[in-house]
């Protein structure tokens, strides 16, 4: 998949349009993530959206051990993921361009404005890929077309059983309705809407992060790495 993908261009007139486009679609900059800060934090044992569980299990010699995990109280019974990531590639069929859609917010648990693939929980009784056409919409304002999925995967299997689907959505520009994307957000989302060139995407990542003191998701992380390794190998 990384292959088919990444392909360099030279061409940089498409990506300053993309990226002045949603500089302008953007959160007002009074309700940046970045100036969102952790004023406390305090122990908790169940909540509304996570909650704690100790797990009584034996070893492969046979003994009893204890590991404590956090799990999320929103899992989807219809699917039973809990939530889907979505790659969604723009396609600028001028030039053969191609770039990521990506989202900031800010994120308490690490006190920073992380770089992430728009993503979101899957409603009751609603599949991966409306979930994933749906979360799009909401946090990028793209209308893409669902091309596929994969397995379910986990996002840190020492700390929780959540698990998500990575969906893949293709994004058309020739599309009317992507000429003007406005992110559709809910109250209480902050979220800062742009794109990078799949070309050279882990070097803007990292740039990026050290110019705005701000942090990347590992799945985005790793995504990356990906397109960078397939150019090597």
């Amino acid at each position: 998949m990384f292959k088919q993908l990444f392909k360099p261009t030279t061409t940089t007139t498409t990506t300053t349009t993309l990226i002045k486009r949603f500089m302008s679609a953007s959160t007002p900059i009074k309700n940046s993530p970045f100036k969102a800060k952790v004023t406390s934090i305090e122990p908790l044992t169940n909540g509304k959206w996570i909650q704690t569980k100790k797990i009584n299990y034996d070893d492969p010699n046979g003994n009893s051990r204890v590991w404590e995990m956090a799990i999320r109280t929103t899992r989807s019974t219809t699917t039973n993921i809990d939530a889907v990531s979505i790659v969604s590639i723009l396609h600028n069929h001028a030039n053969d361009s191609k770039e990521i859609v990506l989202v900031k917010q800010f994120r308490p648990p690490t006190e920073q404005v992380v770089i992430e693939l728009p993503a979101g929980l899957i409603d009751p009784n609603e599949s991966i890929e409306s979930t994933a056409i749906r979360e799009l919409i909401e946090e990028t304002g793209y209308y893409g077309t669902f091309k596929s999925q994969s397995i379910p995967i986990f996002s840190d299997p020492g700390l929780t059983n959540a698990n998500m689907v990575l969906a893949y959505v293709d994004v058309d520009l020739n599309d009317p309705k992507n000429q003007s994307p406005q992110p559709k957000l809910e109250p209480g989302e902050f979220i800062i809407t742009f794109t990078l060139p799949l070309n050279n995407l882990l070097h803007s990542l990292e740039e990026i992060c050290e110019k705005e003191n701000c942090t990347i998701d590992a799945r985005l992380y790793h995504f990356a790495k990906g397109l960078e390794l397939a150019q090597q190998l």
